[in-house]
């Protein structure tokens, strides 16, 4: 029974690395102020860039490398849509997804010769999930990531930027730059969340995000907009997925154990939609005077 247990300990630890990742980024970015619905598409890029990457070269790390090249690419293109041109927030995520979706698939069909998945690759190659370096810096970016927005002079001016941009520019920062900065985080940390699902799943298949960062910006918002908050609800909702894979193979028909993770952020996020304060200025663009 204990081995049970520590099997599903464990399976629950390796299904939040993404989900995790990639809502502690989605805080730095809406603190700023800037709605990320990109980051189902920002996953996605960082997948297939850690695909590309270590079919191309036979090195994880330079995996990596492109995963993160592509999200902050997709990231940098969110940023100057919504920050620089004012261009609807909402829309343009959805936008980056689709794009994503549509050039990954041409991608797969350009590099390996089919539009549904790669080659085989080897990922990063380590017996046990506590010692994968993504992992570990899905734990670090938890602790590192409350303590940089609450605990300095950046963190101070990132909320402020989404509180009150005007009182902001008046202190003589630079608005653009901090919300620039925020969608670029969450970019660097949804990217990786997708590297480490291409590693963990040795191969890049098409739309393998599968609603994944939907459930991660779920999760932010359940968390109330605060690192460790998006850790404890990726955990919750990885908890879910796990129970998901254990009950397939029980009565339960499988179309029902499938979308079982898919109800519980919905009816979760419904009882959590109105006790969860957004920053006061998220998704309104800023004019400057």
């Amino acid at each position: 029974m204990e081995s049970v247990t520590v099997v599903f300990i464990l399976q629950v630890l390796r299904i939040s690395v993404p989900y995790l990742l990639t809502s502690v980024g989605a805080v730095f970015s809406e603190r700023g102020g800037v709605i990320n619905l990109a980051l189902e598409g920002l996953m996605l890029a960082g997948a297939f860039g850690a695909a590309f990457g270590q079919h191309l070269t036979g090195s994880a790390w330079w995996g990596v490398a492109c995963a993160l090249l592509l999200g902050l690419l997709m990231a940098s293109l969110h940023a100057f849509v919504t920050v620089t041109l004012k261009a609807d927030q909402i829309v343009s995520g959805i936008a980056i997804n689709i794009l994503v979706m549509g050039a990954t698939r041409f991608g797969l069909t350009l590099l390996f010769g089919s539009s549904m998945n790669s080659a085989r690759i080897a990922g990063m190659e380590e017996p046990l999930l506590l010692f994968d370096p993504l992992f570990v810096v899905a734990l670090f970016s938890v602790a590192i990531g409350q303590f940089v927005l609450f605990r300095t002079p950046y963190g101070l001016r990132l909320r402020a930027s989404g509180e009150s941009a005007e009182a902001v520019e008046t202190a003589g920062i630079n608005v653009r730059r901090m919300r620039y900065s925020g969608v670029l985080i969450s970019g660097a940390l949804a990217a990786l969340g997708g590297a480490f699902l291409v590693y963990q799943q040795h191969s890049f298949t098409d739309n393998m995000s599968a609603g994944r960062g939907y459930i991660a910006l779920a999760a932010m918002i359940i968390g109330k907009w605060t690192p460790v908050g998006a850790a404890l609800a990726s955990l919750f909702f990885a908890t879910a997925e796990a129970m998901e894979i254990w009950f397939q193979s029980g009565w339960l028909p499988s179309q029902l154990v499938q979308s079982l993770p898919y109800v519980i952020t919905l009816l979760v996020l419904a009882g959590f939609v109105g006790k969860a304060v957004p920053p006061r200025e998220l998704g309104v663009p800023y004019e400057p005077e």
